[in-house]
């Protein structure tokens, strides 16, 4: 399913192009873009160019023939080919006796954001004589898999961006389109003009020709960043975008006006073409400024060389955020230590695993204290287990043929045990209940009496992200669809029973293409809202409206016009909602360079940081801002005033980690929520705290946890820029009805606890489990004759849990002497 997809993806990128085999049968091109589906040519070069075919066992072959002297660029560094393998030679001469022009294997600029963050794409330039025949090689040295290359030509002798003219924001005259073009896939006129532009700040700029005294003119226009002589980058252009229409003849606009993000100190050269007419004109440029919200440092660690940096979680228990770090049979941990920095320790993996080239996930899922690891690839799982130390983990790979995508811990079943789902590309998804010992049970949705968890038989499951959707205490499961069916929301309506309500929800929209969609409450109703971040096209920002239906859920509505995803044209296969700035509003980081920071009222408004990419977060130096990795890159925000609040959790009837958890915080802003997740956007692992900002508040009149199990956690006057440590029931904050169904006494006890129970709600109890406050079982007997004994215990405070006839759950705290 996923070649199909990207075939068809690519295929809107260029000019598709089949396998060429052999130097006779080159494929003639030109100047622009060019797909490799995938490089499978059987006749390699005869002739060394700067490197020679060790290890090489297939080519592509295209022969370029300028009809004039150029500067030629051929390259594959593009963004589409992020984290992509490339390697070129370029020769002239015919087949029989081939001269090498270039070789190039790593020019490229454009980093990968995952694992070793090099570029490994290729770029070069030579002078292209008119006339003479160039075979352009690429070759599967390091890989086989297609993507996609550019030709570009400069008139030999000619540098546009040299003669550009220099230009600020206001109002320029075009006296006439009369300079000689250059050909890129941007633009194929013959003449053009070019106007340099470097803004003095982060901002929002319009380039319009959609003016009065334009009227019922035809022009076109294009942005480049880069340079002439090393290759440009096209940023964006426009054709018929404006609005004043022709007052004779054909009344449409011909004119042009768009908008993009520009970056202090970055050139920008602004190329008016006569794809359309030579006639001048005037065009403005106009600038609102970005007012960056969170400014970033940036720390490289060499020791951050595992082949899958992809995950961050505390792996000590300490809740402090730590990196992890997967090779073959290898885990590095870098542990987070006293002011930020971080001290490596690797642990051996012996056994044949999965290499998470999809996913990551982490949760403690055999309740020991120390989270262990989920991995995805495309042929299935694997658990890598801590033991009860947390000093060594171990390999369990079920062998399951799974093409994983998005993987997940999360209870399903909601039995206080952690279960996996992954996301199958192929078929319907999958999942492993856990049966209470750490011991995992496959399963097929929809199959031999499996849940119906996303069953859409043409596959196409990327990103599943679990969260309560309808306020009901339970985790329901949105799954991103990437092949053209739309996307899933499955209400989770209790007892193992699930139901699409895709199409009540009405977020089941078509056409759309994405990897994985944003779930926050973006408004602070008390909600989860839905950003579905599309892969390629267009986005769609969804509010639910459960608070104004009554509770219950119904239609969201689609509020995409005006909220700034409508004009966000960066696309991403990887998208994740927190607040950046701590200033009470999730924010959104997906494609394009940017943070998607929300303003308030359903709008977001971009803000571009130079070579930030989607990458696993959490708080890397406890400062209560979010910080990000991206390959041996780490991203420090730099505090901004704005305080905030983080949430650690120790489960005890539910799950350790507390996944599945809904945390709300009330203060003078009002209302937020978060729900305790493992698994974000499409591929990484980032912090199970939860964290929230609160902008110049300084009281938070209330924090509620409301845990899996039922348990309500209640903390009154919390102190900001703190980390809360919640233990699971010991706030004795249940609801109002679990508090008045018993009490215990003596309490303190030394020996015998006995349970009263209220008369006016009768309950019979049938097992007791006592845990200490570290979330270990210490204690488990069936109740009998509402006492039990405790003398056994060490001094110290305790938390009883004791189930009913019916398997509802009650805790209350007690203190053993």
């Amino acid at each position: 399913m996923k070649k199909i997809t990207l075939f068809f993806v690519l295929l809107l990128a260029g000019n598709l192009s089949f396998a060429q085999d052999d130097c006779a049968s080159a494929l003639p091109v030109t100047a622009g873009t060019y797909t490799i589906s995938t490089i499978n040519g059987a006749q390699l070069p005869s002739v060394t160019c700067n490197f020679g075919n060790a290890n090489v066992t297939a080519v592509e072959w295209y022969a370029y023939t300028p009809t004039q002297n150029y500067t030629t660029t051929v390259s594959s560094d593009l963004m589409q080919n992020i984290c992509k393998d490339t390697r070129l030679r370029i020769y002239s001469g015919s087949c029989g006796t081939m001269t090498c022009v270039l070789g190039d294997d790593d020019s490229g600029v454009i980093n990968c954001n995952s694992g070793n963050t090099n570029s490994y794409l290729s770029r070069g330039t030579f002078n292209a004589i008119a006339g003479t025949t160039y075979y352009i090689v690429w070759d599967n040295r390091y890989s086989s898999i297609g993507f996609d290359f550019q030709i570009s030509e400069i008139p030999a002798g000619y540098n546009p961006c040299n003669a550009a003219v220099a230009v600020t924001a206001g109002t320029t005259t075009v006296a006439a389109i009369d300079q000689t073009n250059i050909t890129t896939a941007c633009s194929t006129a013959a003449l053009s003009k070019w106007y340099s532009y470097t803004p003095t700040v982060n901002a929002n700029v319009t380039i319009s020709s959609d003016l009065a005294i334009n009227i019922c003119k035809d022009t076109f226009f294009s942005v480049y960043s880069g340079s002439c002589t090393t290759g440009l980058t096209c940023i964006t252009s426009d054709d018929n975008s404006g609005v004043i229409a022709c007052n004779f003849g054909n009344t449409n606009s011909n004119l042009s006006t768009k908008t993009f993000t520009v970056a202090a100190g970055v050139t920008y050269y602004i190329v008016w073409d006569n794809r359309w007419s030579n006639n001048g004109f005037d065009f403005t440029i106009t600038e609102v400024p970005i007012i960056v919200p969170v400014n970033y440092t940036t720390q490289t660690l060499a020791s951050l060389n595992s082949n899958y940096n992809i995950c961050i979680a505390d792996m000590n228990g300490d809740y402090k955020d730590d990196l992890v770090g997967v090779s073959s049979n290898n885990m590095r941990v870098h542990y987070q230590v006293t002011g930020g920095a971080f001290t490596p320790t690797d642990f051996p993996i012996t056994g044949t695993s999965d290499m998470p080239s999809w996913s990551m996930a982490a949760g403690d899922y055999n309740k020991d204290g120390f989270n262990d690891i989920l991995l995805g690839s495309g042929s299935g799982l694997t658990f890598w287990r801590s033991n009860s130390t947390g000093t060594a983990y171990t390999n369990i790979n079920p062998s399951d043929y799974i093409f994983c995508q998005r993987t997940n811990f999360v209870d399903i079943n909601n039995d206080g045990h952690l279960d996996a789902f992954s996301c199958h590309d192929v078929a319907p998804n999958v999942y492993y209940i856990n049966d209470g010992n750490a011991n995992m049970q496959y399963y097929q949705s929809g199959q031999n009496g499996a849940l119906m968890l996303g069953i859409t038989p043409s596959g196409g499951n990327y990103a599943s992200l679990w969260t309560d959707f309808d306020n009901d205490g339970d985790s329901d499961m949105f799954i991103s669809k990437c092949s053209g069916p739309p996307c899933e929301m499955h209400r989770n309506d209790g007892n193992g029973v699930f139901t699409d309500v895709s199409a009540l929800a009405q977020i089941n929209v078509t056409p759309i293409q994405t990897w994985s969609s944003a779930i926050a409450d973006f408004d602070n109703d008390g909600d989860m809202d839905v950003i579905i971040t599309a892969s390629a096209g267009t986005h769609r920002f969804f509010r639910n409206n459960l608070e104004s239906n009554g509770g219950v859920l119904g239609a969201f509505t689609n509020i995409t016009a005006g909220s700034g995803w409508d004009t966000n044209t960066s696309t991403n296969i990887d998208n994740i909602a927190y607040d950046f700035d701590n200033d009470g509003r999730v924010d959104v980081l997906g494609g394009g360079g940017k943070i998607m920071f929300n303003q308030g009222n359903n709008v977001f408004e971009p803000v571009s940081y130079g070579g930030i990419s989607v990458g696993a977060v959490g708080d890397l130096n406890n400062d209560g801002f979010i910080d990000f990795q991206n390959g041996n890159t780490i991203r420090y925000a730099v505090p901004n005033g704005n305080n905030w609040l983080k949430v650690n959790f120790q489960g005890i009837q539910s799950n350790r980690n507390g996944i599945g958890a809904r945390v709300e915080i009330y203060g003078p802003w009002g209302k937020q929520i978060r729900d305790v997740r493992s698994g974000e956007g499409f591929r990484y692992m980032s912090t199970l705290n939860a964290h929230f900002g609160l902008g110049t508040a300084t009281t938070i009149t209330q924090v509620i946890v409301r845990w899996p199990s039922g348990i309500v956690d209640t903390f009154n006057n919390v102190t900001p820029n703190q980390s809360l440590m919640v233990v699971e029931g010991a706030t004795l904050a249940t609801n109002a009805f679990e508090t008045s169904v018993f009490t215990v006494y003596p309490n303190p006890v030394k020996s015998i606890i006995n349970i009263s129970i209220n008369t006016a709600n009768p309950v019979e109890f049938k097992l007791a489990q006592v845990f200490d406050l570290n979330g270990r079982i210490v204690h488990e007997s069936a109740v009998v004759n509402n006492s039990i004994a405790v003398d056994h215990l060490a001094t110290g405070t305790y938390i009883l849990m004791l189930r009913d006839i019916q398997g509802k759950d009650y805790s209350q705290k007690f203190v053993k002497e």
